[in-house]
């Protein structure tokens, strides 16, 4: 028997559960709906979550133009195996942070894409930390790319993390 398996403690198997609203609910917001209202309207229950919101646990808070912000306590589910809260989640926050708040300056039959995520990790997150504030600003808004940014801080309001993000602008609807 080799040392690893001798020493390795017993496996305890987690569960995890949760539903999500269908995304195709808020399709038709697409076409009548600023992104400042459709943010809006996601915080406030009127139109549904995101699955990804649903399956990471992001909290919807202040929505204005250019900013955002949201709120996620980290849990054993997203831990990578060092015991820290993995980078992907990390980054998953901060693209939407970037993204949600060019998406909040988004007239109607706009969407947009991201076009890439530049990220910089500060220090790491563990369960029973407290509360991860996420801030999300635009840095810059043309006609078809907008720049935005994103910064992570801990319950201490120090940061954790912070990206930057450009996000492609494009009409939507039928072509």
């Amino acid at each position: 028997m080799s040392q690893m398996q001798h020493d390795a403690p017993a496996q305890v198997h987690r569960e995890r559960t949760y539903g999500w609203d269908d995304p195709a609910a808020s399709a038709p917001a697409l076409g009548v709906m600023s992104g400042l209202a459709m943010l809006q309207a996601i915080g406030d229950g009127r139109l549904p979550r995101p699955p990804i919101m649903q399956t990471l646990g992001i909290e919807p808070g202040e929505v204005v133009e250019g900013r955002i912000v949201f709120r996620l306590t980290p849990q054993e589910f997203h831990l990578n195996p060092l015991g820290t809260v993995h980078g992907g989640v990390i980054c998953t926050l901060l693209d939407t942070g970037a993204a949600c708040a060019v998406h909040s300056t988004l007239p109607v039959g706009t969407g947009y894409t991201t076009v890439d995520l530049t990220s910089t990790f500060l220090r790491a997150v563990r369960p029973g930390q407290g509360e991860l504030t996420l801030v999300g600003t635009v840095l810059s808004r043309g006609q078809r790319t907008a720049l935005g940014q994103a910064q992570l801080f801990d319950h201490r309001d120090r940061l954790v993390a912070h990206a930057t993000s450009t996000c492609l602008l494009m009409p939507m609807g039928a072509p």
